[in-house]
Order: C-alpha cells, then structure tokens, then sequence
C-alpha cells in the first residue's frame, strides 16, 4: 500500500530572497541534519539573465538501522538524487526527490515548493508532499513502512527549524534584506552556463534501506518527478489547503502526519460533494475517533452524513421545541465552563424519573432532546474557540449521581440510553472532552456494568469518578471546575438565582436559555403528562425515529433490478426535481418520457415447491418477485416513438450525492429510472439468476418532488446551477425543503 504525505501551508514571515538565502546556508551539509553525510552537486544550469537556476544533487545519507537489516542490504548508506529548480522571476523554488538505492524494491518521492504569499508578497509559503511504496524488502515490508513513516514525521519539523536557525544567523550578521530579482538587459551576462560532474562514485547502494527511504522521505527538500506529483496531491486547488497557522489557532497541535490524513479527508469530501465540505474540525473529530486512518474515518462520516440527511438532523435547532414536561422536570443545562474553557454540561442524574420521561415523550423525544443539546454543544465549542483565542472542541460533563438506585435500572429506560449512545457515538465523536461523576451510591457498579461496554474504550478513559466527600481536596472538582461555578450541593460557592434550580448561564449562552433546558433539580413526573398505554406502545414498536416519517426513500437493487418513480399528467412548465445519495455500489441514473398509458405492475405468485429446480431457482430472482423493481417500460416499445430519454443515463458512484431537475416542455408521463450498474448486454442464463440474488447490493436513498409552473418563483438561469445540498455539519448550512425549489439543477449533477 502506498503511503502518502501532503502537508499544510506553512508560511515563513519573511520575503522570499531572505528565505533562500538562509536555504542555500544548509548545503553541503548541515549540523542540524546529521543523517545527512554529505551532498554533491552533478549537474547545474543559469539561464542568460540569471533568473534561472537548477541544480541537481547527490546526496548520501546515513543513520543506525536494525542490525538484522543492515546486515541483509550491505550497505551503510542511501543515495537519492534532488533537483532544485529556482525561478528568481517567478520567485519559486520546486524541489524534485527520489531514491537511487533500493530503486527497485522501493520507491521514495517527494516535493517541495517555496513561493510567495497570495495575500502578502513579503511573506513565503512552504508546501510539501511525498509518497512511499515498498514493494518487496527481504520480507520485511511492514517493518520498512512503520520505520519510514515514523523517520518522516518526525524529521518533517527539521526542514522549518533548519531555515530558522540560517535565519537567525542572516539576522546576527546583520543581513535582514535581500533584494529581489530584477531583468537588466543592458547589463553583459554570460551565455547559459552548464556544468557536468563526473560522477563516477558509486551509485549502488550507500546505505540502510529503511534508514534511506525514511531519510529520503525526511530530507525536508525532496521528491521526485514535479509535474507527476501535482497530479498526484493537488496543490494548486485552493479549497484544499490549509495553513499551519490556521491548524494551530483553530485545530490544535496536530503531528505532520495528522495533518496529511486531515488534508486527505477534506480533499476526499470536497472532490465528492463539490465544496460542500463538513468543517475542518468535524473532519478532525471523525479521524481522531478512527485513530486517523482515512479509510476509516471516510466510512464512518459517509455514514453519519446520510443519515443527518435522511432524518433531517439539521432542522432541529431551528425548528426543535422543548416540551413542557422536559423544561420542568429533566435535570440537566449547560453551566459556565470547565477550567479549559470548555462548555461545562451538569446533569444530576440521580434525581432524574427515567420512566416518567421516556413514558411522557418516549424514547425518541429524549434522543431529540439529546441531539438537540449535542448541536448546541457543537455551536458553545466554536464561541469558546472565538472567544478565548484557542481551540475548543468539546465539552466537559457533571454527573452527579446522589439519589441514584434500583428504579434507574427499569428495562425500558436503560434500552433507551442504550440506543441513545450508540446514535450519538457515531454521529457526534470525540465531543467529549472529560465527564466527572460525583456521589456514585453502591447501585452505581450494577448501572456501569450494563452501559459500559457499550461505551468505545477512548470514551472510557475521559470518564473521572471522585469517590470523597470533600471536592475542594486535591483530585477534586477544583482541579477540573473554576471554584465560583461549583454548584453548592456539591461544596462550592455557587448558588442558583433566588434558591430556585435554574441555572444561570453566562452572557454568551443566553441564546441557548430562551430555548434550553432550565431545571438541575429533577422531580417525579406527573402521571397526568404520560402518553396512553397504547401510544407508548406503539412509539416503543416503531423504533427510535427522528422524525416520524423522513422525507427520504431507501431501496436496495441487487443485478438485474431497476427502481422507478412514475410521474403521470406533468404539466408544461413544470419542474420535477430529485436529491439522492448512492451509499452502497454504483446505480445508473436516467429520466424518461411516454406518451403511452403506464399499466399497473402484476404482483408475481410466491415460488412453490412444484416444478423443476430450474423453476424454483427462477422464481427466486428478485428480478421476477418483485414488482417494485421491474420497470414499467414494456420490452415491445420502441425508443423515441413509445418513450423518449429526456436526461441521458449518469453513472452515480459509491458515496456521491446527486442533484438536478427538469423543466417539463412536453406534458406525458415521466419516469425517474435507478438500475443496477452492470455491463450492457448481459447474457440471460440461470447462472446470472444466482449471482443476481448473491452479489452484493447497490444502495441508495433518494427524495422528489414536482413543482407547478404556478407555484414555482425561481428564475428560469437557476434552475442550470448545481446545488449539493450538504447538511449542517457542513460549513455551509443546508437549506430548507421550501427554499430548495429554486436551487436545483437544470440535470442530473454531483
């Protein structure tokens, strides 16, 4: 597997002369880079006007490695050849690195680009990007990939604190100004001067092999082919980027490495929902909850998106509304900030009545309610972010468990938290940033060990018990909680206004209070606020919804299926618009037309035990079962005389969201057409009818609708403009279904 590297854009406050100046002070050697032995120079070329200069290096490179693997490669260094191609016009320098030794077993790329600021001419901006393929290595592949990920990410850091060191140095001996490049053509310049280096130094093998693609890929200027690798991390697109000084203020300290997978992640989401990119700290939050692997924390995203999408999970803090019985008896708020400026979130739960909750809103009012709080959570992160001047992104939880016992453990309440948390650990990771649990009473352990195993093991480790009485002793809330929010029932000074349980929350959350939870001081829950015996039922039977009926439709298609929605009677003028997601296999999408009367699907009899196995085999196709997947196209039409194609067929791919509409010129009946992609022309035999209903399915799930001419307010151009509708989670809000009409495409797009 290829390992890959893109860093973020570094930016040196320093003009780009200075910056080369104090690069060139690290040849031919440096004392900062010691595995560096010696470098070069074999080839070097001027222009006329001296605005460009190349040079090419060998450089030998040494360092300890495994005795076992020094011993297998006979060698004690690593040669790899760098190209420096400085345009003093341009101002920008690329550097070209790859390996010489061990070219065969393994291939070491990277490159390096210095150029100027965007926004500031006076500043430098610093890119780099590599790439590792160990192909075969005496068997120790694995080995040689861990041991060169581990070399690179840390020597990463050396290329920036090298060219501040020369800095320093340029500044210590009075050079801070290195004027910039200028044409002069009246001025005599030498023809273009090229120079060869006899180089009949051995070019085999000079050193550890783990130790020369580790440092090749750490030299920090090096790699190889420019123009290969550009297509390989895309460096010119803006909307990928992001600079160091941006990670540090809004992200935290992230290692080089942490902050290619983030860059990996972002370039993945936005190439697929074509800039609608979830915020960089989401994206941080699904590859921490996955260790940084990128595959990992894709998946897991992709899911949490589409299901964000399908339950319309960002209406809810416009329009959620509280109820009653949970403003008046849940026990719980949000209450100042933790030490760390995170938002602080006190919950007594021992005086909560689970069963009076969830027996007056149900299971999925309470996981509404949750939803709703880990929204608002999300938004007190970015003010804290904001307002203290570093990043905040999670929140710190007080559970006080005092009152806590046996009728905490009733089945239904237990079920519903649960579910609760298994919804939210995989929408909503790494948001808790620490949970102290205080007066946990002797029915604790029995609690703790239902519910803990259902808790990721990351999640465990955040989770403080403080076992005294006294919370001021060192261990205590003080270490974790500023003394002033201390609640008095727990020892401290703060008491809630006029001895009432609201808690008071500072200025900037005041828009959380007018629609958030107010009582900390739970009580029984009237038996008159319960739903009736049959509505509990029915709201447990159902499952834990988000809403009772989400606008969105979910179908799975094996080979040899198709899925249609018949429009009939469309008038002139209107719009059908559609919005679909294919999270599962790919699907081929088209929209057609007929004029001719669309006859009602004929339900297909069950297969019976009679008849040849052939026939039993048969009858199993899903194909011929299954009415909702036969398309109403009967096989006797002819193309463009009993139907016409008014969308041509688009190839949706795993992962991708679609969006489009159709302006209706010819009244008839529509049909919106989804199939399983599959080659054209695939034989009929009863081998396909196996793999028709053994191959793996093709998933999507898709929402539309049909707007009147009369009603619809758009201008016309709008409908010609892709809209992907990404959800809140995204940096840019999505909009609602009214507001939608007037933003779908004129044809099917990502």
């Amino acid at each position: 597997m290829v390992q890959t590297y893109q860093s973020p854009v570094r930016v040196y406050k320093h003009p780009f002369e200075l910056i080369m100046e104090a690069y060139q002070r690290r040849f031919p050697t440096t004392h900062l880079m010691p595995i560096l032995v010696s470098s070069e120079i074999v080839n070097e070329t001027l222009s006329e006007d001296k605005a460009q200069h190349v040079v090419e290096r060998l450089c030998k490179l040494g360092f300890d490695v495994p005795y076992l693997l020094k011993k297998l490669t006979g060698v004690d260094y690593v040669n790899f050849r760098q190209k420096n191609s400085l345009d003093r016009r341009k101002r920008t320098l690329h550097i070209e690195t790859f390996n010489e030794s061990f070219s065969n077993r393994l291939i070491i790329k990277e490159t390096c680009v210095y150029s100027v600021h965007p926004d500031n001419p006076n500043w430098t901006c610093f890119e780099q990007a590599a790439s590792l393929d160990v192909k075969s290595f005496f068997g120790f592949e694995s080995i040689v990939e861990k041991i060169a990920v581990k070399q690179y990410s840390q020597s990463i850091a050396k290329g920036k604190e090298i060219i501040e060191y020369y800095l320093k140095e340029l500044e210590a001996e009075g050079i801070t100004y290195v004027p910039p490049f200028k044409d002069a053509s009246s001025l005599k310049v030498p023809a273009i001067l090229t120079t060869s280096y006899d180089d009949d130094k051995e070019q085999s093998c000079g050193g550890a092999s783990i130790s020369s693609e580790e440092l090749n890929i750490g030299a920090s200027a090096s790699t190889v082919d420019l123009q290969k690798m550009e297509k390989q991390f895309p460096v010119d697109e803006s909307q990928f980027k992001l600079e160091a000084e941006y990670i540090q203020r809004y992200l935290g300290e992230l290692t080089p490495l942490q902050e290619s997978r983030l860059i990996q992640l972002r370039t993945w989401v936005a190439e697929l929902q074509k800039g609608k990119v979830p915020s960089d700290m989401t994206l941080l939050r699904f590859l921490r909850a996955r260790d940084f692997a990128v595959d990992k924390a894709r998946e897991m995203l992709s899911q949490s998106l589409v299901w964000r999408k399908k339950y319309q999970v960002d209406k809810i803090l416009s329009e959620y509304q509280i109820p009653r019985v949970i403003k008046e008896y849940f026990p719980g708020s949000w209450h100042h900030t933790d030490k760390d400026g995170r938002p602080l979130y006190l919950l007594c739960l021992g005086q909560m009545d689970v069963k009076g909750l969830v027996k007056s809103v149900g299971e999925e009012g309470l996981l509404k309610l949750t939803l709703h709080t880990c929204e608002e959570g999300l938004r007190l992160c970015e003010e804290a972010t904001e307002r203290l001047g570093k990043p905040i992104s999670s929140w710190t939880l007080l559970a006080d468990l005092e009152g806590l016992n046996m009728r905490h453990l009733w089945r239904p309440g237990v079920q519903t938290l649960l579910r609760i948390i298994e919804i939210v650990e995989a929408n909503y990771p790494e948001t808790m940033g620490r949970i102290l649990i205080t007066r946990a009473p002797r029915v604790f352990p029995i609690l703790w060990t239902i519910i803990g195993a259902f808790i990721d093991e990351v999640t465990r480790t955040k989770i403080l018990f403080h076992g005294g009485t006294d919370y001021s002793e060192p261990g205590g809330l003080l270490d974790y909680i500023p003394e002033e929010y201390i609640p008095d029932f727990l020892g401290g000074p703060y008491q809630f206004d006029d001895g009432s349980n609201l808690v008071s929350i500072p200025a900037s959350f005041d828009s959380f209070l007018e629609e958030g939870i107010s009582s900390v001081d739970g009580s029984m829950v009237p038996k008159s606020m319960y739903m009736t015996e049959e509505q509990f039922e029915k709201e447990r039977q159902s499952g834990c919804f988000i809403y009772d009926e989400s606008v969105y439709k979910c179908v799975s298609l094996t080979k040899g299926q198709v899925h249609e929605e018949v429009i009939s009677a469309a008038e002139k003028g209107g719009v059908i618009c559609w919005d679909f997601d294919v999270t599962k296999q790919d699907v081929d999408f088209t929209v057609l037309r007929t004029k001719v009367s669309v006859p009602l699907k004929e339900q297909v009899s069950s297969p019976t035990t009679h008849g040849s196995p052939l026939d039993v085999l048969t009858s199993m196709n899903q194909l011929l079962v299954d009415s909702d997947h036969r398309s109403v196209i009967e096989r006797s039409w002819k193309k463009d005389i009993d139907y016409f194609i008014v969308e041509n067929p688009l190839a949706c791919h795993e992962g991708e969201s679609i969006q489009g509409s159709h302006v209706i010129s010819v009244e008839g009946t529509y049909i919106l057409q989804w199939k399983f992609n599959e080659p054209v022309n695939h034989p009929t035999h009863a081998k396909d009818f196996i793999e028709s209903i053994t191959s793996s399915k093709a998933k999507f799930m898709y929402y539309y609708e049909v707007l009147n001419s009369d009603d619809y307010r758009g201008s016309m151009t709008s409908l010609h403009s892709s809209q992907s509708g990404f959800s809140a989670i995204s940096t840019t809000t999505s909009i609602s279904m009214k507001s939608r009409k007037s933003l779908n495409s004129g044809c099917p797009s990502r």
